[in-house]
């Protein structure tokens, strides 16, 4: 079974309140974009390991959630406050009643989780790194040094980063590249997220750099990928939607759970599209049946995209 290692350095706690006949109905979760990436290549029958850190009174709820999500996970644990989200959606809307991104990672816990992360990407077939929802919690030149250190090991590097973060990691070096078309706008690459042409320039000039597989999800769109064998136009069936948000890490995990076992570019991108098509149809951010997931796959379009287009 392939080994799939996730860089999630702070998880959060999601505490949502929902109406239930009229009562407050309360569930608590543990969430991130490294969780709902595990969470997804687990279901797809990977064998995954986290390495994160928890902290405070808070992080000792998210250790215990965790434990129970069927993945392994290595924990530095720390004193302070952690990342927490809770949000009231009684009403139909989602309203914020705390957002707390966490306190920074301070030096010898990032040591610690740095150390972790290298030993057991030694022995992963492919790791992830992926990013905590709070800009401060770590140093951005993490990213440059992770993505170096994993490659120096031997083991392909998969980003699913925006901004400063990834910046940093391109710097040191990534074979797979998940970036959305607003990212690509936010970060300067492209001026119009709409425009396919523009958005294959930027993806054809990162796979031109060095990156061996770059993908470019849009929401409604469909993805425009770029690799070795050239550039596609990828179009899944169109799934009613309930919940998008995940459906980019469920994406980037389904890439990942192909890539890890030495499967084609191509197989990965079906694999990817979708992962995350299913994973908008549920309310469980990155969950998802494996079942559904790769009868799906099968109907998902790979359309050559030429160079003159």
């Amino acid at each position: 079974m392939a080994r799939v290692l996730i860089f999630a350095p702070a998880p959060t706690l999601t505490v949502t309140i929902e109406d239930l006949r009229g009562e407050a109905d309360v569930h608590v979760h543990v969430g991130g974009q490294g969780v709902w990436q595990a969470r997804m290549l687990t279901a797809l029958g990977l064998d995954v390991v986290l390495t994160c850190s928890v902290t405070g009174e808070v992080g000792g709820v998210v250790r215990h959630l965790l434990d129970d999500e069927g993945f392994e996970v290595v924990a530095i644990e720390r004193e302070g406050i952690s990342p927490a989200y809770v949000h009231d959606r009684r009403g139909g809307e989602r309203i914020a009643v705390v957002e707390e991104d966490g306190e920074v990672l301070e030096r010898h816990a990032l040591d610690d989780l740095y150390s972790a992360t290298l030993r057991e990407a030694s022995r992963a077939d492919l790791v992830i790194l992926s990013g905590p929802d709070g800009d401060d919690v770590l140093e951005h030149d993490v990213y440059r040094r992770l993505a170096i250190d994993v490659r120096a090991l031997g083991k392909p590097v998969l980003v699913d980063l925006a901004g400063p973060r990834l910046e940093a990691a391109l710097e040191g070096g990534v074979d797979v590249l998940k970036v959305s078309h607003e990212e690509l706008v936010a970060d300067g690459r492209v001026e119009d997220g709409d425009d396919e042409a523009q958005l294959v320039a930027a993806a054809r000039e990162l796979h031109e750099s060095g990156i061996g597989l770059v993908a470019v999800t849009r929401a409604d769109a469909g993805s425009v990928v770029v690799g070795d064998g050239g550039a596609w136009r990828v179009s899944a069936p169109q799934l009613e939607p309930v919940e998008t948000r995940g459906a980019g890490d469920s994406y980037a995990a389904g890439v990942a759970s192909v890539l890890a076992g030495g499967g084609a570019h191509d197989a990965a991108i079906r694999m990817g599209a979708a992962a995350g098509a299913v994973n908008a149809t549920r309310r469980g951010l990155g969950t998802g049946d494996a079942e559904a997931i790769r009868a799906i796959a099968e109907q998902v379009q790979l359309d050559d995209i030429e160079e003159d287009d």
